[in-house]
This record gives C-alpha cells, structure tokens and sequence, in this order.
C-alpha cells in the first residue's frame, strides 16, 4: 500500500510512537491516537440505547452471547492490527479461516482422531497461507492488496476442492470442550480464547522490539529500514500472525458448529477491517492498538446484536450499520 503524506500527518509524526518507552501503562495505549475517547463515548452511548430500548439486552447471557458472536472477528482482528500498521492488508482471511477449518477436520477424520492433530493442521495451513501473502508482498514487491486477493480466491477455491463442496464432520470431545463448548466459571471457551489473544496481542505490539519494529515500518519506512529494522521480515512476520489466528479461529468456528464447512464467513474479512479501523488503526501505516481494536470488534458486534433484538430488518440493519460505522471513524479521526 502507498502512503499519501501531508502536512498534518507527517510520516515522522506517526514513528514517533516508535521511540517512546516501552513500559506505557494500559491507561495511555487507551488513550493514544486522534481523539479516541470518542470510540469510547460512542460505545456507551451504544450501550444506554439499546438498554433503554431492549428489555432483553441487559443482562448477562446477552453479554455473552454477543461476546460469542464477536469471538472469529476479534481474534482475526489482532493479527490484522499488526498487519495494518505496518502499512499493509490482508483480504484472505476469511478464506483462510475456511480452508484451516477443513484442513483440521479432515485431519482429524483420516489421520488421527485427535484435538492436537486437528489444531496443528488448522493452525499450520493457517500460518502458511500467511507466509505464502508475505512473501508474495515483500519478495515479490507485489501490493498486499492483489496479493491476498488472490489468495482469497485460491484459499476458497482450494476449500470447496477438497471435499467437493460437502462440510466434514467432526466429532472429537475434547476438541469441542477447549475450542467451542466448554467454559471455565461459566465463561465460554470462546471468549476465554479471544481475552487470551487480546492480552498476547498487547504484549507484543506494545510491549516488545517486534512491536516497535512494526510501528517503524509502517510509519517510516525510510528511517526503518536505514535503522537496522529488516523491514520485509517484519512485514512477512505480520501475515503470518494474522493467518494463524485466522486458523485459530477456524478450530473455534468447527467446534461450535460440529463440522467444517467450505463456504462459511464469506465476506468476514470486511468486518476483521472495519473493527481495526474504527479501533484507531490508520490505513497508511504507523498507528493502531489492539484494545481499540477489540473495542471496535465489540461496537459492530453490540450494534448487530441490538438491532435484531429490536427487530430491525436485515437490509436496514445493513444501512444503519454502515452510517454508523462511516460517523464513527469520521468523528475518531477529526
């Protein structure tokens, strides 16, 4: 992706954050970038709407049940961060998501009935469709954009191969208790695996050298690489991250549905960017966090959740989702 520069964002101004020491409290990295707290005020707001308006969403089960449903979408969107800050994107995700989802269920069919062998292949093919993106995008010099869409196709097409478009049943206890069913002091698995992602998330984008390496490529790409930062590695490193936590969540996704399915999330990966980009994430590189884009995950999937608890037809709830979603950003980067 090229960056546009200009005087009030100057490519130096978005580094910056690159410098600074690393043991920032939680307190600043929620409060960093251009006016976040309006993501926060937004998010409230949301919250007291659909309170007053729903007697139904109020309440616990409706938390978790709206933290179930954000599970795939923020825990892509952790990977994604890295990826969008250093000035890149990836389009296959959801593609990938399908693919790692039959990679594990067909392993687990033929090779071994086994969890570990189902989470290593969904895992593996995850990961290397992530390096397959990086290596095309940085080796290559081809823009991530065409990259991973093409990727997106072929990850797809791949998926409706291998089993000739039939989903493929999976039916491994274990693998249903650790990555869909099970809960530890009632809360889901799901959840549990995406605060697990969040924290290791914010551990190493904000808290070690890869991290500030990142920001360094994606906010000054120049000054980085005449830094000693191995630009291209770090880009690569950043796909691969992003593709293996779209495996995670394709073992999630097959373990709550009981089988993998080659057409599943289909369009996801607009919702895994949306989520980094309301989150505070700039398109050009340099700037983002991961809490804000757990935040952002949780707005779309609190916004979906009380329009259809309020009876919202499907096609205005496609309006109102967008128009809120384009108001937000706007206001977040005012």
């Amino acid at each position: 992706m090229t960056d546009t520069q200009s005087p009030a964002n100057p490519p130096m101004a978005r580094g910056a954050a690159v410098n600074q020491p690393g043991g920032r409290s939680a307190l600043q990295h929620l409060l960093q970038g251009e006016r976040p707290y309006m993501l926060y005020v937004a998010f409230a707001v949301m919250l007291i709407v659909f309170s007053l308006a729903s007697p139904w969403f109020l309440s616990i089960d409706n938390f978790l049940n709206i933290g179930r449903q954000t599970t795939l979408v923020s825990i892509i969107a952790v990977g994604m961060t890295f990826v969008i800050i250093s000035r890149q994107i990836d389009l296959s995700v959801a593609s990938t998501l399908a693919l790692s989802g039959m990679s594990a269920s067909l392993a687990m069919a033929f090779v071994a009935n086994n969890w570990v062998v189902g989470a290593v292949a969904g895992l593996g093919t995850g990961a290397l469709i992530g390096l397959i993106n990086g290596v095309l995008t940085t080796r290559l010099e081809i823009p991530s954009f065409l990259v991973t869409l093409g990727t997106l196709s072929g990850a797809r097409g791949l998926a409706l191969m291998v089993t000739n478009t039939k989903p493929v049943i999976i039916t491994n206890e274990y693998y249903f208790a650790i990555f869909g069913e099970g809960s530890v002091l009632g809360v889901p698995a799901p959840i549990l695996w995406t605060l697990g992602v969040t924290i290791a998330g914010i551990l190493l984008l904000h808290y070690s050298v890869y991290g500030r390496r990142v920001y360094a490529a994606g906010g000054n790409p120049t000054a980085a690489l005449y830094s000693g930062v191995h630009i291209k590695q770090v880009t690569t490193l950043a796909f691969v991250l992003t593709g293996t936590l779209a495996g995670l969540a394709s073992l999630i996704l097959s373990a709550r549905s009981h089988a993998a399915r080659p057409d599943v999330v289909q369009g996801m990966e607009l919702d895994v960017i949306a989520s980094v980009i309301l989150g505070g994430c700039s398109l050009f590189g340099g700037r983002g966090f991961v809490l804000g884009t757990l935040l952002g995950s949780l707005i779309i999937g609190t916004l979906n959740n009380g329009l259809v608890l309020l009876g919202v037809s499907s096609s205005l709830q496609l309006v109102i989702k967008g128009a809120i979603i384009v108001a937000a950003v706007a206001f977040t980067r005012r």
